[in-house]
């Protein structure tokens, strides 16, 4: 489905846009579901939904999270629980184009939604993706989906171009914190660019380009988005993901393979963290936590 010039652009900054890729009709259906699920954390006072592989929340709270203001910031794997989101992530055009990418083998990994409502403090450090789930080679792409349309005033993602191709450690006096070193955080803001879009827009990224977003300062915009992993079907983990999916390893384009294939050079490893979600390993409080 790319060309060779997408193709090119995207070896060459570590990400590309796709605008419109996915349907008005589909991301209105993901947003029905989603609405769901805002609806019912209302009835819950801290993160919930232990059903998970690794037994962490599927529902992630933010801290002033309440019946009458749901700060429903994540939700893991929504793919376990929604038809709807495994036909957009198993089926269609979105496995085709990763493909077109690293494939063509390819697997699914994990997904995650990311919900930042309007006012709320909910931002994203920056970070590469690779650190969180090292595999035994590095071909990798993070699809991004807009369900909003999406600039610097609601919280936009921002990538950093050509990052891909930089190395930066995520471990800070020898503890995995899940960012890069906050000393770096003026650079990369400098070289960053915003992903600016609208609702069914598509951002495919490498898993080692650094990321971040700052938080919704909008009085009435909402910013959700859809983030989907995918490997290459020769990457084979080093260790248990730490967004683990029931849907882990299913092949969604080509076929299955015993055989891995390594990189050569070193990875940092990181150590399983009891957080439910990376908000927390970054330092942000959940809804019923009480501060250390």
């Amino acid at each position: 489905m790319l060309s060779e010039i997408q193709t090119s652009e995207f070896k060459d900054r570590g990400y590309l846009m796709l605008p419109g890729l996915v349907s008005e009709a589909v991301c209105k259906d993901l947003l029905a579901q989603l609405d769901q699920w805002v609806q019912e954390s209302r009835s819950h006072q801290a993160n919930y939904g232990f059903d998970t592989p690794n037994g962490k929340a599927r529902f992630d709270l933010e801290k002033d999270h309440s019946a009458t203001n749901p700060r429903l910031r994540r939700v893991a794997n929504p793919v376990d629980i929604s038809e709807v989101y495994q036909t957009l992530l198993f089926e269609g055009d979105l496995p085709k184009v990763v493909a077109d990418l690293i494939g063509p083998n390819v697997f699914f990994h994990h997904c995650k939604l990311n919900n930042k409502f309007p006012g709320t403090g909910t931002r994203v450090e920056y970070h590469a993706d690779h650190p969180f789930d090292p595999h035994t080679n590095d071909d990798g792409i993070t699809v991004l989906l807009f369900l909003d349309d999406m600039d610097e005033g609601n919280g936009c993602a921002r990538l950093v171009p050509g990052s891909h191709r930089e190395r930066y450690t995520h471990f800070h006096d020898g503890k995995f914190t899940g960012s890069t070193d906050p000393a770096l955080f003026d650079e990369f803001d400098g070289r960053a660019d915003s992903l600016v879009g609208k609702a069914g827009d598509v951002c495919l990224m490498d898993i080692w380009t650094l990321h971040g977003g700052s938080s919704n300062q909008s009085l009435d915009r909402d910013r959700r988005m859809l983030i989907a992993d995918y490997r290459a079907a020769d990457a084979f983990a080093i260790m248990p993901p730490v967004v683990p999916s029931r849907f882990y390893r299913r092949i969604v384009a080509g076929e299955p393979t015993h055989v891995a294939r390594l990189r050569e050079g070193t990875m940092e490893i990181l150590e399983p963290y009891p957080d439910d979600s990376f908000f927390g390993l970054q330092g942000q409080q959940a809804a019923g936590e009480t501060v250390q």
